[in-house]
């Protein structure tokens, strides 16, 4: 038997992408706080990885001890010289990650989001209406990419750029969250991060230029106890308001009207019952989380249940395990249920000082494109095969083929 073969947690086994979740129920039932072979740790019970993500501990690569894992990000840093790659909040501590926190929810508020609501509304009607026209579609690239990706452009008052690039870069550089890095993969991601790093450069010299009412112009004059970003710190955090504000919501639309098509009785209710749309969101969020795994390090010694973890090792809080702990969401935890009423006790924004800070655009786009979608097209059905993108972590269907 092969080391591949004895792995509890095998990400790289056939078919792990497509289905992951068989695949958590077992290592959550045997072996919930996992020791992995490749030298990180796994959490899969609610519980634990609710905790952990409040708990104080590290975000920053830098802590890692040498390993594997270590080397893998220290060849990604090292060769990264001039991008500011590992200078977003995500990857930051206290008190850089408390500044810098400060500075972006400044201009990220409830109220700048809400005023978002009949521009989304907007382009969501647009793309159905293209979707109406064709009759067929592919709801990723019709529905599920371009509406995100347009609200944070335009949130950020970006001039017209070269979309397809921008998706092309930003698919690459999200391969950084995943697993077995290949050198080959470590200079693309590089190469992309300069890219995208250039892109983004360019356009805060035109910004400068031409300040307005938008997200850039105010990360560029934000200010917080006579603190502004550098801008190394404005090209981090816009990155990844580019990248995070669109991957991850084509997976919480795309991965949603999935779940939706294969429960096809919680499709009807959604049609019956529009005003469940806001709860429908969140059960989506649970039953198949657009961000699979989130990470800590620890930096002292640390334990979890009656497993003692050294300091300087990578712990990896599996969100998409937890949120299928039927010990949390009882045991119809594999079942999408729009109505269930704990459906927002789920983790998939994380939780504690890094808690998500685009959860309330990313609630927003998914209630108004889902509900939309379903109220307009009632005999909404699968049309094809649906194929996913390949990923463990930022994993979501990469083509929807649907009749309309």
């Amino acid at each position: 038997m092969t080391d591949q073969q004895q792995m509890l947690y095998d990400p790289f086994a056939p078919g792990f992408t497509d289905d992951p979740y068989p695949h958590y129920a077992r290592v959550r039932e045997l072996d919930p706080v996992h020791q992995h072979p490749l030298g990180f740790w796994l959490l899969t019970a609610y519980d634990d990885v609710a905790a952990l993500l409040r708990s104080g501990l590290s975000v920053d690569y830098h802590n890692l001890a040498d390993g594997l894992i270590f080397r893998q990000q220290d060849e990604l840093l090292g060769e990264n010289v001039g991008t500011p790659l590992n200078l977003a909040l995500v990857d930051r501590d206290p008190p850089d990650h408390t500044r810098l926190r400060g500075l972006v929810s400044k201009v990220f508020t409830p109220r700048a989001i809400a005023a978002l609501e009949p521009a989304i509304t907007e382009l969501v009607d647009s793309s159905l209406d293209t979707m109406a026209e064709r009759r067929r579609a592919d709801l990723i690239e019709t529905l599920a990419f371009p509406v995100p990706f347009a609200v944070i452009s335009t949130m950020l008052g970006l001039p017209e750029a070269d979309h397809v690039r921008v998706r092309e870069l930003s698919g690459i550089l999200v391969g950084r969250l995943e697993f077995a890095t290949s050198p080959e993969r470590i200079r693309a991601i590089v190469a992309a991060d300069r890219e995208l790093t250039g892109i983004v450069r360019d356009l805060i010299r035109w910004k400068r230029a031409h300040p307005g009412d938008d997200l850039l112009s105010a990360l560029i004059e934000a200010e917080v106890d006579g603190h502004t970003l550098t801008e190394d710190e404005v090209v981090a955090q816009v990155v990844l308001l580019y990248v995070s504000g669109h991957e991850t919501t084509v997976n919480l639309i795309g991965n949603g009207v999935v779940a939706l098509l294969r429960h096809p009785d919680q499709l009807a209710a959604l049609r019956d019952r529009p005003e469940l749309a806001g709860n429908a969101v969140e059960e989506i969020l649970r039953y198949d989380t657009p961000v699979q795994q989130s990470r800590r390090i620890t930096t002292s010694p640390c334990r979890v249940r009656d497993r003692a973890i050294p300091p300087g090792v990578l712990v990896i809080p599996c969100l998409g395990a937890a949120n299928r702990d039927p010990g949390r969401f009882g045991p119809d935890a594999d079942r999408l249920r729009i109505a269930r009423p704990e459906a927002r006790a789920h983790v998939s924004f994380g939780a504690g000082r890094h808690h998500c800070l685009g959860a309330a655009l990313a609630r927003l786009e998914g209630r108004i494109a889902i509900e939309r979608l379903t109220q307009r097209f009632p005999g909404l059905a699968q049309d094809g095969e649906i194929t996913w993108n390949g990923r463990v972590n930022l994993r979501g269907a990469q083509a929807v083929p649907v009749l309309v």
